[in-house]
């Protein structure tokens, strides 16, 4: 198990879009495991392989309240989305920043698990926010892209100069 260096906004390793996972082997499960200790290690709730620059489509997540329930999504696809909800999100790699995002309110998916099957989920509230904040990563967005170019711009500069801390 490692703790991984989650990179930070304006990083453009963060623009990368990741491929799908080919074979879900114990190099997939390996990095699942060392972005499950990360993700934990940094009290985040979800954390996307790129953040960790792995330009793979892996996600992992956990919503409960013991931390101890592992969501692992491995090339998720979005397969219905219905309604609309604004959500105040962070991320780990725009750290102790939060603004409001609209997303859809409820979403199905298909994804494998960690053993290379495959299922699916339907999301809806927080549990739909994260999975649709985290795909984003693997498209290569972040979520201040959903805000307007000045806010943007005082994000990047608030990260950039607290890089140089």
């Amino acid at each position: 198990m490692a703790i991984l260096e989650i990179l930070v906004y304006p990083d453009e390793r963060l623009r990368t879009v990741a491929k799908p996972v080919k074979t879900v082997d114990d190099r997939v499960r390996t990095l699942v495991s060392d972005m499950i200790d990360t993700m934990y290690d940094a009290n985040g709730i979800g954390l996307a392989a790129t953040q960790v620059d792995v330009h793979e489509q892996v996600i992992v997540m956990d919503l409960s309240d013991d931390r101890n329930s592992p969501l692992i999504l491995i090339n998720p696809t979005v397969i219905e989305r219905d309604g609309e909800q604004v959500y105040d999100e962070g991320c780990l790699s725009v750290p102790e920043y939060y603004a409001p995002v609209k997303r859809a309110e409820r979403i199905k998916i298909t994804a494998l698990d960690q053993q290379g099957e495959i299922f699916e989920l339907d999301a809806e509230g927080l549990l739909a926010v994260c999975i649709q904040h985290e795909m984003d990563h693997l498209a290569g967005k972040v979520f201040v892209d959903y805000l307007s170019r000045l806010k943007q711009d005082r994000i990047r500069k608030k990260m950039v100069k607290r890089a140089r801390l």
